[in-house]
Parts: structure tokens; C-alpha cells; sequence
């Protein structure tokens, strides 16, 4: 099974000024085509894996050991850019009734949901990511992973993921990513995090 980059759904000044141009080039053509291009050489090495890379991420025991890691490095950088670029949009939107309300019952209010997640995306130490997910008794919770590891692996469904990557932000926000965490609600494709958020209940 091979694996391509897929086309943004939406022009690469789109988001600006939240998130510049020069960074969505470098950043879908450069940085999630090599973690494309890393996840089909090491699935190269082993042509019986037919699984689609987000079941291996679920269960990376069945990853065969020499190409592991290289899997859950690439294979989590290609589901989560994948994600990534759909839950950004230069439109305004607004969480489902369903969610909004989930939101202030798990967190106390919005506002509170929002102090949790750019709390996780700034104290993440070194490369990584901030994710509101639905966990395995079905609650929302917001975690934050290391490297390109995916929340899959930890048997929790992503709703909304932050990369906090420098390569995500370093172009215009320099060393001051809670400035990038803060620009991050206003290009937030709520429709499509409720959607996930839906099927994922």
C-alpha cells in the first residue's frame, strides 16, 4: 500500500495572518511529503502488511519490529498532518450544539476548555502535538503526545490536534509558540471537529 500527501482544501495564503503562506508550502509540500515518502519506503521492506496505517497506529504490536518505529514516526506524521490540514479553515464555525455542550460539561466552559489545550500545547517539551480527544470510556480529554505519535496508539480518537512542531509556526511566531496557540482558534474547522466528534460517539 502507497501513500500520497493529500491536496489542502483550501489555498496555502488562506489562513494568513494567523498562518503564513511560506509555512503551509514548507510545511504540507516539504515536511508531510517526507514522512509520506520515509512511511511507503519502510512499508516497501514488508509487502504482506496491507493494513491501512491508522489500524498499525492502533496496534503497533503488529507493526513487524524493523520497521516500527519508522511507522509509528512516519506513519503517525502522515495520519496527523492528514488531520491537521482539515481541521484548519479560513471560514468561521462554531462546535455542534452536541459538542459545545460536551465541552462545557467536561471542562466547565469553553473558555476553560481552551486554558486546558493551550496548556498542553505550550507545555509540551520539545516536538509534539495538543489533541482533544475522545477517550476509551467515551469522554472528552485533552493529552498531548511526543514526536508524531498519534492518540490512536493510546486507544483514544483525535477531535482537534495543535502541531506544535517548530517547523508549524517558527516562520512567523519565532520561540513564542503561545502567541501561534493563540492564533490557532481563529482558523479552528469546528464543522469538521464536530463531525469527527459525531462518528467517533
Amino acid at each position: 500500500m502507497s501513500y500520497t500527501v493529500p491536496e489542502l482544501p483550501y489555498a496555502y495564503d488562506a489562513l494568513e495572518p494567523y498562518i503564513d503562506q511560506e509555512t503551509m508550502h514548507l510545511h504540507h509540500d516539504k515536511h508531510h511529503q517526507a514522512y509520506v515518502n520515509n512511511l511507503n519506503a519502510a512499508l516497501e521492506k514488508h509487502p504482506e502488511v496491507t493494513a491501512d496505517v491508522v489500524d498499525l497506529l492502533k496496534d503497533v504490536d503488529s507493526i513487524p519490529a524493523d520497521i516500527r518505529q519508522a511507522v509509528i514516526n512516519n506513519g503517525g506524521g502522515h495520519v496527523n498532518h492528514s488531520l491537521f490540514w482539515e481541521m484548519m479553515t479560513p471560514e468561521e464555525t462554531a462546535p455542534s450544539a452536541e459538542l459545545a455542550a460536551d465541552l462545557e460539561a467536561t471542562f466547565g466552559s469553553m473558555d476553560a476548555f481552551k486554558e486546558a489545550f493551550a496548556a498542553a500545547a505550550a507545555t509540551r517539551f520539545g516536538s509534539g502535538w495538543a489533541w482533544l480527544v475522545l477517550n476509551a470510556e467515551g469522554k472528552l480529554e485533552v493529552v498531548s503526545t511526543a514526536n508524531q505519535d498519534n492518540p490512536v496508539s493510546n486507544g483514544q480518537e483525535p477531535l482537534l490536534g495543535l502541531d506544535v512542531w517548530e517547523h508549524a509556526y517558527y516562520v512567523s511566531y519565532r520561540n513564542l509558540r503561545p502567541d501561534y496557540i493563540k492564533a490557532f482558534w481563529n482558523v479552528v474547522n469546528w464543522n469538521k471537529v464536530s463531525e469527527l466528534y459525531a462518528a467517533a460517539k
